[in-house]
């Protein structure tokens, strides 16, 4: 079925994801290894059986996999090489602004400060980010763009889609949040440097606070620039409620995966 996909003038974005699930046997995310031999291979199959051939993008994709054999190619890589008929994942990263904007959205749906939304709100988030962007798609695309993305963000299925993971949707020169990966500390220690800023325990700090929460992790975790403290202090301080940002809030961005729910 994916090689048939491949002959294809266009491609929709829920045949991307057949097309990419398919490869990524393994599930990890990335087309690699044996799997990126495998749809290289049946790239040029299905190119030469529609009578067509490889495009410049794939041209120049298959030439650097043959020079760089541990090559791999994410959901994002492969939107850069397959003729996509609008894809969702680029659409989106065309129509957010800036990663505040982003937060903003997010922001809304997250009202319990959990660090995820419900796979039945992602619709309306989805919608909502297009209205701040001043654009609007038609209600089946909609459905379509919504039905890809749960697809990809809730892996496990459990129905809940995390912040982090939701981020993907930035362009990458936007989105501070990956750097936040490298940034992720045992909850005994969170609970810390957080109580430290929260002396009066009220479970909530403000920007000054956090402020110089992000110069001490800075000097802690060299993954994050201090040049752009300013631009991660705003862009957090979006997840705030009247300018307070609660312990949740904040614990998405820094804790490992078990400690997104720390006790206060």
């Amino acid at each position: 079925m994916a090689s048939s996909l491949l002959q294809a003038m266009e491609i929709s974005a829920s045949q991307f994801l057949d097309i990419f699930n398919h490869y990524d046997k393994d599930g990890n995310g990335f087309i690699e290894g044996k799997e990126l031999q495998s749809f290289i291979r049946e790239l040029r199959e299905a190119r030469q059986r529609a009578g067509l051939g490889l495009t410049d993008e794939m041209q120049q994709f298959v030439s650097e996999c043959e020079k760089d054999s541990e090559r791999r190619i994410g959901l994002i890589q492969l939107v850069q090489i397959l003729p996509t008929e609008e894809n969702f994942l680029l659409f989106f990263r065309q129509q957010l602004s800036s990663c505040s904007h982003f937060m903003q959205v997010w922001r809304r749906y997250d009202a319990d400060h959990s660090g995820y939304i419900e796979a039945d709100e992602l619709k309306n988030f989805l919608k909502d980010l297009l209205l701040k962007a001043q654009r609007t798609c038609d209600s089946t695309k909609l459905d379509e763009y919504t039905a890809a993305t749960l697809k990809i963000f809730d892996a496990d299925g459990d129905g809940k889609l995390c912040l982090g993971e939701m981020s993907r949707l930035l362009p990458d020169e936007q989105n501070f949040l990956l750097r936040f990966q490298g940034v992720k500390m045992p909850k005994h220690h969170f609970n810390r440097i957080f109580g430290s800023f929260d002396q009066d325990g009220a479970g909530f700090m403000d920007a000054s606070d956090l402020d110089s929460l992000l110069r001490d992790v800075c000097e802690e975790y060299k993954v994050l620039d201090p040049a752009d403290l300013p631009r991660y202090r705003s862009s957090i301080m979006e997840l705030s409620d009247g300018g307070k940002l609660y312990r949740g809030d904040l614990c998405v961005l820094l804790c490992d995966e078990d400690g997104h729910a720390p006790s206060q």
